[in-house]
């Protein structure tokens, strides 16, 4: 199973970051299973960092195995969506990148990829991917609202793309990337998130 997460999907978070312009293509990196953090367990802030960041995204699961998959053909191999943290330690990232170096180390430590333990069929939503929303609040204050209309890369494209370079196999996890308002966590927290009014992730930070 893979965690396949796509970066600078939406442009407000690209613009809070000052990154330039969107990229041409989709932007992805992996993270390994042990990254998984499951039914809404403790998040606990990891030692070797001073500034974990939130990064709330709506999370695709791959149903079926399929390679170079058009886009016109990508809606065949999903049907589940759930949100997801992508929980980032910034300050190991930002170092990395500053040297030229790989940045798994502040993306892929353990448990840094919470997902919801219920999954939503995109049937019982009853509207297609591209129009799902969703909130994140800490301490019961919204500080993260992503509406899928907005991504720069649909689901569809994403797929696609991907799939071109590395087989989609059954319960592959796409997080597609975090709209504007990413912030820092502290002991002590309460993180909850909700799609389409569902509320799937409300866990401790430690």
């Amino acid at each position: 199973m893979k965690i396949i997460c796509i970066g600078r999907n939406y442009r407000e978070h690209i613009r809070e970051f000052d990154n330039g312009e969107p990229n041409a293509e989709p932007v992805f990196f992996l993270k390994p299973d042990t990254a998984l953090l499951r039914n809404n367990d403790t998040f606990w802030i990891p030692p070797f960092s001073r500034r974990v960041e939130y990064e709330t995204e709506l999370v695709v699961k791959i149903g079926r195995t399929g390679k170079c998959i058009a886009e016109r053909f990508a809606r065949r191999y999903y049907d589940e969506v759930t949100l997801g943290i992508d929980f980032t330690a910034r300050d190991l990232q930002r170092e990395a990148i500053a040297a030229g170096l790989p940045w798994e180390i502040g993306k892929a430590f353990d448990h840094s990829a919470a997902v919801a333990p219920r999954w939503l069929s995109l049937a019982a939503l009853g509207k297609p991917v591209g129009e799902l929303r969703f909130e994140m609040a800490l301490n019961g204050e919204v500080r993260q609202r992503g509406d899928a209309s907005q991504m720069i890369f649909s689901v569809d494209r994403i797929i696609s793309y991907v799939s071109q370079f590395l087989t989609l196999r059954m319960g592959d996890l796409i997080y597609t990337g975090t709209p504007a308002g990413v912030g820092p966590v502290a002991p002590g927290d309460r993180l909850t998130a909700s799609l389409e009014g569902e509320l799937l992730l409300d866990f401790d930070i430690r």
